[in-house]
């Protein structure tokens, strides 16, 4: 059975119609007509549903359960999951986003993916809350990531194939809204459950499978031709991996700036229970991060919605990216050197400030410098390596700040440092403007 034989899916003339060119179909070709409300809303709930699986657990969940499982180690614990977690990301988002792009199905090349990869990450959600040691939370965390990620590359490497260039950063600015939903979902899961992060793995893992059916229902995912579709060559598609960075150097640039612009974001979030636990003590710590989320949720999705269409009016990219950066650093020395719940409120809200402009508009520079559209979905997979990293540097970085190197001062310092060196990097892109 496929998606288009589910009751009430209506399949969309611009999935299968070739476009006008040489011998071009549809799935390669440049976007020219603009996507549909219903189009994007769906992209949307993906992005909420797969943001919800991710930080509901990384914020809230597996610190809890590493408490339950040996409190004095949560630290410890808590990075070498997420740390090995976001290991697999590295791998599974490039490699999933190649294998969408030589994807041959009546589903198109992307839904098959978003579909097994939700179904792949909710079922590991679920034996994640019946994990009672160390091992099992890192087996069953590392499925998640696998899943999330498959549904993750394809559903980015959807806006290159669908979106044409004038309304990316629109598009990009909801995105980033759905992201900053489902992180704010995810803080909502874990106050509501009051500790019992057993009950909050399964909301999490019903929001993710609940969150993609609209757009499996109406997707417009052209199907690529058997014709089409190089031969497959082992040492070639691995070696489609490295993209060049002397031939093509705008992609190399906005890969460090994405790299840089996520360190330093994930710094100053990644540690926040326990930061309101031990250095602020919050007096519920779970509630306190919601309160901080919901403040830096709202922020992001306002700046996110008005910086994305105001970059398509103006034509520009890197000046957004730039205060962006700035505004990041700015959070983090806020929290370095006000450690107090005024203090963490105030970083919260600069950091949504700067993070919803940067989420937008970046994510519309990406697509503009990648190498070529028969590769978009590895491209965007490995630009999303950029993401994934800082969830394998920044909890390393955060233990090492903690245990050795002068606590949380040392550690948001460092975020807003990193923050800074994001718009250094951003004005070597020489082909966007």
């Amino acid at each position: 059975m496929s998606l288009s034989d589910l009751p009430g899916h209506v399949p969309d003339p611009s999935a299968v119609a070739a476009s006008p060119g040489s011998g071009s179909t549809a799935a390669l070709a440049e976007p020219e007509r603009k996507v549909t409300a219903r189009w994007v809303t769906g992209l949307v709930l993906v992005n909420v549903g797969i943001n919800a699986a991710f930080f509901g657990p990384i914020n809230i969940f597996i610190g809890q359960q590493a408490i339950s499982i040996d409190a004095p180690s949560k630290e410890a614990i808590f990075s070498l999951v997420t740390g090995c977690g976001a290991a697999v990301s590295l791998v599974a988002n490039p490699l999933f986003g190649a294998l969408s792009d030589r994807t041959v199905s009546g589903f198109g090349r992307r839904a098959p993916w978003i579909l097994a990869g939700a179904i792949l990450a909710a079922a590991a959600l679920l034996a994640m809350s019946g994990a009672t040691t160390v091992a099992m939370m890192l087996l069953f965390w590392c499925l998640v990531q696998l899943g999330a990620n498959a549904a993750y590359a394809a559903i980015t490497a959807a806006v290159p194939d669908r979106v044409p260039v004038p309304q990316r950063a629109t598009v990009g600015g909801l995105a980033a809204m759905g992201q900053t939903v489902g992180i704010l979902i995810g803080a909502v899961f874990g106050a509501v459950v009051s500790g019992n992060y057993m009950v909050g793995y399964w909301l999490c893992a019903a929001a993710l499978v609940l969150s993609v059916l609209p757009y499996l229902f109406h997707r417009n995912d052209p199907v690529l031709p058997l014709s089409a579709r190089p031969p497959f060559r082992l040492k070639a598609f691995a070696r489609g991996f490295w993209i060049s960075p002397v031939r093509h150097p705008d992609f190399a640039w906005a890969w460090i700036t994405r790299f840089l612009m996520n360190v330093g974001n994930q710094l100053t979030i990644v540690y926040l229970l326990f930061f309101l636990r031990d250095v602020i003590g919050h007096e519920d710590p779970a509630l306190g991060v919601l309160v901080l989320t919901g403040i830096y949720a709202v922020l992001v999705i306002i700046t996110a919605v008005l910086a994305g269409p105001w970059s398509d009016r103006v034509g520009k990219r890197k000046p957004f990216v730039i205060g962006s950066s700035l505004a990041i650093a700015m959070a983090g020395l806020i929290l370095a050197f006000f450690p107090v719940w005024p203090g963490a409120l105030a970083g919260a809200a600069v950091l949504g400030i700067g993070f919803g402009a940067y989420l937008a508009v970046d994510f519309a520079l990406l697509t503009q410098v990648l190498p070529q559209a028969a590769d978009r979905g590895k491209d965007m997979g490995v630009i999303n390596v950029a993401a994934s990293l800082p969830q394998v540097f920044a909890p390393t970085l955060a233990f090492l700040s903690i245990q050795y190197l002068g606590g949380y001062v040392t550690l948001f310092s460092a975020a807003a440092v990193i923050g800074l060196l994001g718009a250094v990097f951003v004005v070597k892109i020489k082909g966007v403007a």
